[in-house]
């Protein structure tokens, strides 16, 4: 079963898509330190390319997400996969029965985020780790009360994350995902293009302005160029990031 893209979640192997895809990419490849030799659950598993990169290095994924189409099509696509349907506010395993949880891109498009979150408690074991990456509020929707995207229902800064962790969780680390030099020489080059939502402004916004199809070439070659080494992990400028990752230890 192929995926269309709707915009509720990014598939690989779409030039257009593919700064979305590169910068949902890092962040798996960025967990694989902490998935190593574990039984992992990746709650909204969407495609399930993110749970085929964390396979690489972790004992078993089980890949949860509610879409019957997502999961029919990650069963196949990524056979030594465990898929599950399953809403992720009832998760369907045993209490402590996991070493890590990986929330990545999800957590902002759920209705109840608490509950969601003492699901992934309930489930890992004692001191198990959850691995969270969001669009950071702060630089998503700038200025704005509620999110742009219409499949999200709450975005989240680093404060607001770390707050919504507290009642089950301990912030270990949280990093803040930034433009290596390429993608920050391609900002600049992007500087003066004005998007007709909030965004962080360069090559994003030169996304945002107009359809793909009507992209200039040049910028289409330049966003189907991009790769997973075009962003970068740091705790420096959390605020100013685009996206955050934080790794939290369960209470």
């Amino acid at each position: 079963m192929e995926l269309t893209l709707t915009g509720e979640r990014t598939l690989p192997g779409i030039a257009a898509e593919n700064y979305w895809f590169r910068r949902h990419e890092v962040a798996y490849l960025a967990a694989h330190p902490w998935v190593r030799g574990a039984t992992v659950l990746e709650a909204g598993a969407g495609e399930g390319y993110g749970a085929d990169i964390l396979s690489r290095a972790a004992r078993r994924v089980i890949a949860v997400d509610y879409d019957a189409a997502a999961c029919e099509h990650a069963a196949k696509a990524y056979p030594k996969l465990s898929v599950v349907r399953a809403n992720l506010v009832e998760l369907p395993l045993a209490a402590q029965s996991v070493d890590i949880v990986v929330n990545l891109q999800v957590i902002e498009h759920l209705w109840d985020q608490p509950r969601f979150l003492a699901e992934c408690a309930r489930v890992l074991r004692p001191a198990g780790t959850l691995i969270l990456s969001t669009p950071n509020r702060l630089t998503f929707s700038p200025g704005l009360d509620a999110p742009v995207n219409p499949f999200h229902t709450r975005e989240l800064s680093a404060a607001e994350l770390t707050e919504l962790l507290e009642p089950h969780f301990r912030v270990d680390r949280m990093y803040g995902v930034h433009h290596r030099g390429r993608l920050r020489r391609l900002d600049r080059r992007y500087a003066n293009v004005v998007a007709p939502v909030p965004s962080p402004g360069g090559i994003v916004a030169a996304q945002f302005a107009s359809p793909p199809a009507t992209w200039h070439p040049r910028l289409r070659q330049q966003v189907a160029a991009v790769t997973h080494r075009d962003f970068t992990f740091n705790e420096k400028n959390v605020d100013g990031s685009l996206d955050l990752f934080a790794v939290a230890i369960r209470r």
